[in-house]
Order: C-alpha cells, then structure tokens, then sequence
C-alpha cells in the first residue's frame, strides 16, 4: 500500500481544484494518506516562494486565466475572488488536524468541503460555524472546531516544518512517502497516478 503524505493550505485555489481527483486516485490505488494542512504563506516565505498579494502583475494576471480555464475544464463551480480572501487558515486546519486524529469521519471529505466553501460557497473558512458544519457533514464531532484548537496548533506548526524539510514548497504538493516522489500542483496528479500503478 503507497503512503501518500498531502500537504496544502486550506485557501490554495490549486487544493481545491485538485481535491475530487486526488481522493479518487488515491482510492483507486488504496493509498493511505496522511492530510497535512500548513501555513501556507509561511511556507512561501521559507522556500523562496513569493506571497500572491506581492507578485507581478502579469504573474497575478496569469494565475486568475489559469484559475477560470481550469474550473471551467474541470466543470468545478469556483468564485475566483473571494471575499475577504486570504481568509485566516489556522482554525480550519487545526480542525482537519483534530479530526484526523479523532477519526471516525471522512477526512478528505472535510478536507475538500472546508475549500469549496471557500472558492464555491463564499464563506468564511475561519468561522466556527462554517467549519463545524463541515465536520458534521463528514461524520465528526462539530465540537472538534474548538476542542481540537492546542493539538491543532501544535501539529500545524510542525507540517510546516516538516514540509520545509521535505522537499515542499507549494500547495497542492503529494510526496510517496516510501519512494520520496514528489509531485506539485493539481496540474500533476496525471503523473501521481500512473506513478501510483507502478508500485
């Protein structure tokens, strides 16, 4: 069984694009996987990466095109200006961390409902209420949104670090854990699944 470990920041546009294929891929191939949101303009600022808001102009230009031709293709519904975006990431990734440990629910479900509601729902990923309905809907305790806050904490400043270590340095980024593969962007999940059919 492949061991998959999935880092990505719970606003990334990218995640949210890739998040249904990714779950399919990795069911199909019965690989395990072990979610790790982060702090994801931390980790721009770690690994010579550039924060969206200071970027070129022509680079934010192209990154909106390439946002509309990608949900369009993929058929995936998505405001590409959200409001009040970036939203704060640390409450909705330390309830994905709590939850996952907590286990019992559908992790990739939660994952992948907590960034719709940002890039589809216009909702506020930060809201206590926003992700409590997350969890509920994907088999959790919705009280995970504000017990699970220290563990949550502690564990998200440590993907962070784990990530800088690894290798990582955008999100969606997937790394094979038994094999150190590595692939960036949801652009890239052809290639996470052939790679996956030859192990």
């Amino acid at each position: 069984m492949a061991r998959i470990d999935y880092y990505f920041g719970t606003f990334s546009p990218w995640a949210y694009l890739g998040g249904p294929r990714f779950e399919e891929i990795a069911a199909r191939h019965g690989a395990e996987v072990t979610y790790k949101p982060l702090d994801l303009l931390g980790l721009f600022d770690r690994t010579g990466g550039v924060r969206p808001a200071q970027r070129h102009q022509s680079r934010m230009e192209y990154r909106m095109q390439e946002l509309k031709r990608w949900s369009k293709r993929l058929g995936m519904e998505m405001n590409t200006t959200p409001p009040g975006y970036p939203p704060n990431p640390a409450p909705s990734s330390y309830a994905i961390i709590a939850a996952q440990k907590a286990g019992g629910g559908d992790v990739g479900g939660l994952v992948n409902a907590i960034l719709r509601a940002c890039w589809a729902e216009d909702k506020d990923i930060a809201s206590d209420e926003v992700i409590r309905e997350a969890l509920e809907a994907n088999g959790f305790d919705g009280n995970l949104a504000t017990t699970g806050l220290f563990d949550g904490a502690v564990t998200y400043e440590k993907n962070l670090e784990e990530a800088v270590e690894a290798g990582v340095f955008g999100s969606p980024f997937y790394i094979v854990t038994d094999t150190d593969e590595r692939f960036w962007g949801q652009d890239h999940l052809e290639l996470l699944d052939d790679y996956l059919g030859t192990l």
